[in-house]
């Protein structure tokens, strides 16, 4: 199964997406690790453009033809990017769940952003301004909506699990 988790940066993707890698053995696989690899490289600067991504797809697409569980997580911000991964899914041969992570809490979201370490060497992050005035176009089909704000990333888990079985049984 794939699973796509998308949602602005700092609501919670990479904690939810890391937590469920433990908890059910998927493969987490992360575009900012991926971008970050390709910018080290020395071949380009942030921000690097579709490249992470097609990368991540064609990673996701080998784990997935392994019979692999695949959490793929990134910031999702277009419709094409949703459609790519879910192309991912159907070549294949596997479920997909797309899963939309999001603080409805605004003043806890900005203090996340504020209050937030690096954990890849050398990855900038964006600021409160940048991810406010960032292009992230509505999600036009059915998702699990996962809202992080006031809860535990355990407490949010149970969901995302319930919602796996669900997708897998499809």
């Amino acid at each position: 199964m794939l699973i796509v988790i998308g949602g602005l940066p700092a609501t919670g993707k990479t904690t939810l997406a890391r937590l469920l890698a433990s908890r059910t053995g998927a493969v987490h696989l992360r575009v900012d690790t991926i971008e970050q690899a390709i910018v080290r490289s020395g071949l380009t600067r942030h921000p690097v453009g579709p490249v992470g991504y097609v990368v991540g797809y064609a990673l996701a697409e080998e784990q997935l033809r392994q019979g692999l569980t695949v959490a793929a997580e990134s910031v999702n911000p277009l419709s094409v990017i949703r459609d790519a991964w879910r192309g991912t899914a159907v070549r294949a041969g596997v479920p997909v769940l797309e899963v939309e992570v999001v603080c409805s809490d605004g003043q806890e979201h900005r203090r996340r952003v504020t209050a937030r370490s690096v954990d890849i060497p050398d990855l900038p992050l964006p600021t409160w301004r940048e991810i406010v005035d960032r292009e992230y176009e509505p999600w036009d089909r059915d998702r699990l909506v996962v809202d992080t704000a006031g809860r535990e990333p355990e407490d949010c888990l149970g969901p995302l699990i319930e919602a796996m079985v669900s997708a897998g049984r499809g």
